[in-house]
């Protein structure tokens, strides 16, 4: 639980992040997501076909809702993607627990790829291809934890500001670029920023209605 007066962060931050290394579910989809790279340049493009989203073969191809996650497209998408879930994901996961953060992570990762498909083409007018990326699931954990710890510190290109700021940033400019043609999946970022909002929210509230129970 978390108290709604207070921060949620450790008091010492780096002491918890070592000794919690280990069992973090950040670090377990970090290990996996690298894994998963690794094979994706061993065994080639059938790898990719095989565990890729493709929004016209959501019902013949259910799995590939999960397995696209742990896909990325050459290092850096994979470094960027990693290190972001790095520092927000096991923040987050100290907060909320181990079980909600996999609820918040995997949620997001498969709502943003359903909202990527049936949302694209009525209100942006995309045509919407295969995707692969942990970033719908990654907006999903920044927007759950920024309505957490708004006004937490993060550096965006190493300028500092407050979550609540570098969100917005994030989300205007994905909205901005949705029509672009720079082949980012623009649509399924934000759709998984708008579950991260109502997964934070819902998260809050109950655990508000908890401690109002508690003082009664």
């Amino acid at each position: 639980m978390f108290d709604m007066n207070t921060s949620y962060l450790p008091s010492d931050g780096k002491s918890d992040r070592i000794q919690n290394i280990s069992i973090s579910p950040s670090i377990a989809i970090i290990a996996l997501c690298t894994l998963s790279f690794f094979l994706e340049l061993i065994i080639g493009p059938s790898y990719f076909n095989a565990f890729e989203f493709n929004p016209s073969s959501i019902m013949t191809r259910p799995w590939a809702l999960v397995t696209y996650i742990f896909l990325h497209n050459g290092l850096w998408h994979l470094f960027f993607n990693m290190f972001v879930l790095f520092f927000l994901g096991t923040t987050l996961e100290k907060i909320i627990g181990k079980r909600q953060f996999f609820g918040v992570f995997f949620a997001s990762g498969i709502l943003s790829a359903i909202g990527y498909s049936f949302l694209s083409q009525p209100i942006f007018n995309i045509s919407p291809g295969s995707m692969i990326g942990a970033s719908g699931a990654i907006y999903g954990v920044f927007a759950a934890l920024t309505i957490l710890e708004p006004n937490l510190r993060v550096y965006v290109y190493f300028i500092p500001m407050r979550m609540k700021y570098a969100l917005l940033l994030f989300a205007l400019f994905d909205f901005f670029m949705v029509n672009s043609l720079d082949m980012i999946a623009h649509t399924a970022h934000l759709s998984g920023l708008l579950v991260g909002l109502y997964m934070g929210f819902r998260i809050k509230k109950t655990h508000k209605n908890i401690l109002n129970q508690a003082n009664r």
